[in-house]
C-alpha cells in the first residue's frame, strides 16, 4: 500500500479554473486534518481559502509532502512549476504528484531529491501489472458511482456513500480509482492510467471477493458521454461489476465540459445506458440514486428539481454535500 508523508502543503501552480484543482479541494474537504496550507503561483487564479503559506515556511512547521493539486486536461506538468517543487524539496518535503507527466522526468527534481533524501511519488505510474477481466461473480456488495460528465462529483459521492454507510453500521470500503481518492484513502488504483485491455481486470483486483454483507462504494471515473473518456468508464463499470449504481450530475451542464458539441443527455436515457451496459457483468444491477450538485440552486429551486427527478426516475435524489447520501443508502438492502 501506498503511504505519504503527511501533513501536505497543496500547490496549485498556475491554476485558471475551479475544476482544475479538483484534486487539491478533494484533499480540503475529506482529509481536512492533514492539510497545512496552500501555495501557487502569482497568476494563479484559485484560492481554497487555507493559510498561505511557502514551501520554507510549510517545511518549518512540519509539512511531510507538497501535493501537486492539479487535475488539469493531459495531466501535462509545466515546467515553471518545477522552481517551487525545487524549494519545496529543499525544505525537506516529499513531492506527490497525480499528473501524468512523471516527476522522474525532470532531472533537476531527480538530483535534488536525491541529495535532501526525500521522495517523488507519482500516483498515477504505480508499477503493477493486472490480469485481463474474467466477469466472474463476486461475493460481497457493490455500489459505484457513474456520471453524465466528468468533474461533477462521482469521488464526493462515493465518499459521501461510504460515510453514510458506516453511520448505520454497514461494512464498508471507499475504493479509490483517481489520483485524489487515493490520497485520501492511502491505497487504490489510479485507472486511468491502466493498459486499456487490463482496465476491467484492474477494477476486479481493487474489489475483490469480500464478505456477504460488506459493501464496495466505487469511485468512478470518466463519462460514457464523454468523447474523450468513455472507454475508462466503460472498463471499470464492467471490471465494478456493482450491485447499484448512482448517478451524478450537475444540471448546470448543457454539454460536455471543454466539449461543446456534444450534449449532455437527458438523466433517464443516461441511467437507462449505465444499467444496459453494466449488465454485461452484473444482470441484477438497480439504480440506487441520483446524486446532484445542486450548488447554482436555492432551496426552493433544489426542492423543486430534486422532486422532479423523483418522480421521473422513481429512486431517492440527494446532493452529498447539501443533504448526504443517507436518502440512497436507507433504500439499500440489509443497511
Amino acid at each position: 500500500m501506498l503511504t505519504l508523508r503527511t501533513p501536505y502543503l497543496l500547490y496549485l501552480g498556475d491554476a485558471r479554473s475551479e475544476t482544475d484543482a479538483k484534486t487539491a479541494k478533494g484533499l480540503r474537504d475529506w482529509c481536512p486534518g492533514q492539510v497545512l496550507g496552500e501555495w501557487s503561483l502569482p497568476t494563479c487564479a484559485v484560492q481554497l481559502g487555507l493559510p498561505r503559506l511557502s514551501p520554507a515556511e510549510a517545511g518549518a512547521r512540519g509539512a511531510g509532502s507538497l501535493v501537486i493539486g492539479i487535475a488539469s486536461v493531459g495531466g501535462a506538468l509545466p515546467d515553471a512549476w518545477v522552481p517551487d517543487l525545487l524549494a519545496a524539496i529543499e525544505a525537506g518535503m516529499d513531492i506527490v504528484s497525480g499528473m501524468h507527466t512523471r516527476l522522474t522526468s525532470f532531472p533537476a527534481l531527480v538530483d535534488a531529491a536525491a541529495r535532501r533524501g526525500v521522495r517523488l511519488v507519482d500516483v498515477r505510474h504505480m508499477q503493477t501489472p493486472y490480469p485481463a477481466g474474467t466477469g466472474r461473480k463476486r461475493t460481497g456488495m457493490r455500489i459505484a458511482t457513474v456520471g453524465t460528465d466528468c468533474a461533477l462529483g462521482k469521488k464526493y459521492t462515493a465518499l459521501a456513500l461510504t460515510r453514510a454507510l458506516e453511520a448505520r453500521g454497514a461494512k464498508a470500503t471507499f475504493r479509490a480509482t483517481g489520483q485524489t481518492g487515493i490520497m485520501i484513502a492511502g491505497s487504490g488504483i489510479p485507472i486511468d492510467a491502466v493498459i486499456s485491455d487490463f482496465v476491467a481486470g484492474a477494477a476486479e483486483v481493487l474489489s475483490p471477493d469480500n464478505d456477504a454483507d460488506h459493501w464496495d462504494v466505487i469511485e468512478g471515473q470518466g463519462s460514457l458521454f464523454h468523447p474523450a473518456y468513455a472507454a475508462v468508464t466503460l472498463g471499470l463499470l464492467h471490471g465494478s461489476q456493482p450491485d447499484y449504481l448512482v448517478l451524478c450530475h450537475d444540471p448546470t451542464r448543457r454539454t460536455i465540459e471543454f466539449r461543446p458539441d456534444f450534449p449532455v443527455p437527458p438523466l433517464d436515457e443516461a441511467a437507462a445506458l449505465y444499467l444496459q451496459l453494466a449488465r454485461l457483468t452484473n444482470r441484477q444491477v438497480r439504480l440506487a440514486g441520483v446524486s446532484i450538485n445542486s450548488s447554482s440552486q436555492t432551496e426552493e429551486e433544489w426542492a423543486r428539481y430534486r422532486g422532479e427527478l423523483e418522480a421521473l426516475l422513481q429512486v431517492p435524489v440527494s446532493d452529498p454535500i447539501r443533504n448526504g447520501m443517507d436518502p440512497i443508502v436507507s433504500t439499500l438492502p440489509g443497511v
